[in-house]
């Protein structure tokens, strides 16, 4: 049986996420960015109940959320929320492309469409945010 850390992490990522976007969402300003933070939300919140799933048919550990977490900064404003926005982003595709070595079949493609999510996502906040370049040569990549 293939070693559920790096899908634990991967869970882990995913709750730190969905509590952002709570914070990024009401931050927002205009239906179109509302939007695509609640679409966002909704990814990620699919993302953790499957690999929830994934863990508990496996008798494997998963992390809960935790009650709160620390931001990177005070998000105050539709400015600070699209950087969060994209650092969230950034930050789960990152242990996303981690877990791709550790892990093989359909947690493999998992690791791969998830990483493909919050990189396309990462892209669309950047260009949100005025952030150039847009996009990055390896999504997940440290550096």
């Amino acid at each position: 049986m293939p070693d559920p850390t790096r899908l634990a992490d991967a869970l882990a990522a995913e709750h730190a996420a969905i509590f952002a976007y709570g914070l990024i969402g009401v931050e927002l300003d205009g239906k179109t960015e509302t939007e695509d933070a609640r679409d966002a939300e909704a990814a990620h919140r699919l993302r953790r109940d499957a690999l929830v799933q994934t863990l508990a048919d496996r008798e494997a550990r998963a992390p809960v959320a935790e009650a709160s977490y620390e931001l990177p900064f005070e998000v105050a404003g539709a400015e600070a929320a699209r950087r969060l926005a994209v650092l969230v982003e950034e930050r789960v595709g990152a242990v996303w492309r981690a877990a791709l070595p550790a892990v093989t079949g359909d947690d493999r493609a998992q690791a791969l469409d998830a990483l493909v999510d919050t990189a396309l996502r990462a892209t669309g906040w950047r260009l949100a945010a005025g952030v150039e370049p847009a996009t990055t040569a390896f999504p997940g990549a440290p550096g």
